[in-house]
């Protein structure tokens, strides 16, 4: 009875942790994309306690890199209470020029050297294309032109198909109409990511961010939290043994 209880206590601290680190807005660290091959692009995450390895992995290749250089597809420049690319979640707008264009349909895959926690993913200009992911994800926001400002390309808007593509395998497609800019947001702890472009189009483009590392956002509450109710466990089961 005490070990089932203790265990209740703590899947109530994590999950109460996994709320507050999903319920409010977060700054968020974004790629900082640095060198490319024709089907790899090499990239990394700084966080408060960890440097993080991205690899993106394309073997039909892509269109271009963005290394810090070159034209902000993202417009930092504009008002970030309406960019296509914040919300209640995402405070801050992808960096100026760090982006992978992509060209052709087919599979691809973002694999991180440390388990990271909430990762974001910006697109720019899915009018021609569509990605599929296999894991679940939220649309976070959009550039309709009305409730957020335009994306660079235009005004569009975004919405997620879920299909079952056979033998229990789900695919969760990220579609829009007009010219779709925003963030979409896999909730939880990831090593990787992998997903479908349907079709060629030339070109669309993404980043990627994160919270932090998986340890940071969901790691266990601080020791003097978890020793109140430490306390608070003790105290209710010498109570329920001295009154048996």
């Amino acid at each position: 009875m005490y070990i089932a209880f203790i265990k209740l206590i703590k899947y109530i601290l994590c999950s109460t942790c996994i709320f507050a680190a999903t319920a409010s807005a977060a700054i968020i660290q974004w790629a900082d994309w640095q060198s490319g091959t024709a089907n790899e692009v090499i990239g990394e995450f700084v966080t408060t306690t960890s440097t993080v390895n991205i690899t993106y992995t394309n073997p039909q290749g892509y269109a271009f890199l963005q290394t810090g250089t070159g034209f902000d597809y993202f417009h930092g420049f504009e008002d970030v209470t309406r960019s296509p690319y914040t919300s209640a979640f995402v405070e801050n707008i992808p960096t100026a020029a760090e982006m992978i264009a992509l060209r052709y349909a087919g599979s691809q895959t973002l694999t991180f050297s440390e388990t990271v926690a909430n990762p974001v993913f910006s697109y720019v200009s899915l009018n021609g294309n569509g990605y599929a992911f296999d894991q679940d994800f939220e649309i976070l926001s959009f550039g309709d032109g009305v409730d957020n400002l335009r994306g660079h390309w235009g005004a569009g808007t975004s919405y997620k198909d879920v299909v079952d593509i056979g033998g229990g395998v789900m695919e969760y497609r990220l579609l829009g109409t007009g010219e779709p800019h925003g963030t979409i947001r896999f909730t939880g702890a990831f090593d990787s990511v992998t997903w479908q472009s349907s079709s060629n189009e030339n070109w669309n483009g993404f980043t990627v961010g994160i919270q932090g590392t998986a340890k940071e956002v969901f790691d266990v509450p601080e020791p003097s939290t978890l020793a109140i109710f430490s306390l608070a466990v003790m105290g209710l089961v010498t109570r329920r043994v001295k009154n048996k």
